[in-house]
């Protein structure tokens, strides 16, 4: 059945640019979004005219703003937090990594209407630890969290060979189902609580958590860290999150925020979108400049 259009006044905000090909982010919270930029120094890479909003969409009424954005001409859209899930139910063609992990960051709209779905997390994800120098074959992982976030990358993650995977969490039954879900019959994976750590070491630690955006830090044991250990939050911001102090005040040997992930993940996002593939460092190192 095709969409029916809500009322407008439920997104304002919600505006389409007929001149261009329109994209958005949907979101709650989305305001710190740095997802309009990164798609425009992209489009500027190629000759392109795009328009690209973060849009707050009210809790509920995710179903309704994607009916809006589709009839109103939309191309495609980025999902995030805490939306990933009902991007996944709302694609009638997925991927194989959205298949997989129950998650959906990118969504596209074809001639004949239907919704494609595909993560690009995990591949975001994976392709910053390799610039960071943070291995993850043949390395002990650690990951805190067991929710859509960390359900998004662990596919790609396991696709690398880790010697070993913990996922850590505070309801150890929610990793357990994570795992059964995304890990695909890998034996060397596992789930604990956050008190199971304790007395073990990791070479790479990625928080998963959305913990550093309210100032916080999972509550992992001391001593966790092996002697070259990287650490790397999935969360970024203006400066060092929460998490990264932790790691950088425990020596940590790498250490880094999630923005190059964002900026990975939102050029295979462009990718499926429009079938050419950004220059991904240029935008990294030029968000990362302190501003004039």
């Amino acid at each position: 059945m095709a969409p029916q259009l809500p009322s407008q006044g439920l997104f304002p905000e919600l505006t389409l640019d007929p001149a261009a090909d329109n994209y958005a982010v949907f979101g709650n919270p989305v305001a710190h979004s740095k997802s309009p930029l990164i798609h425009r120094l992209f489009a500027h890479q190629f000759g392109l005219t795009l328009h690209y909003q973060a849009v707050l969409v009210p809790i509920g009424r995710f179903t309704e703003a994607l009916d809006r954005f589709q009839i109103l001409g939309g191309r495609g859209l980025n999902v995030t937090l805490p939306f990933k899930g009902e991007a996944w139910n709302a694609a009638t063609i997925r991927g194989p990594r959205a298949e997989r992990c129950g998650s959906v960051n990118t969504l596209w709209f074809d001639e004949q209407g239907r919704r494609h779905g595909e993560t690009s997390d995990g591949l975001g994800l994976v392709r910053d630890l390799a610039r960071q120098g943070m291995e993850v074959t043949g390395r002990r992982v650690l990951m805190l969290g067991a929710g859509g976030a960390v359900g998004g990358v662990l596919p790609d993650i396991l696709a690398l060979s880790p010697s070993a995977l913990v996922i850590a969490n505070r309801t150890v039954a929610r990793a357990e189902d994570l795992l059964q879900r995304a890990a695909g019959g890998a034996n060397n994976v596992e789930a604990c609580g956050y008190p199971g750590l304790a007395g073990r070491r990791f070479d790479l630690i990625i928080n998963g958590t959305s913990l550093s955006l309210a100032g916080e830090v999972p509550p992992i044991p001391d001593g966790v860290l092996a002697g070259d250990a990287g650490c790397y939050d999935m969360v970024y911001g203006d400066g060092p999150t929460p998490f990264c102090r932790w790691a950088g005040d425990r020596g940590a040997a790498r250490i880094s925020d999630g923005l190059g992930m964002l900026v990975e993940q939102a050029a295979e996002s462009f990718f499926l979108w429009r079938g050419k593939r950004p220059h991904t460092l240029p935008v990294v190192t030029g968000l990362r400049a302190p501003a004039a």
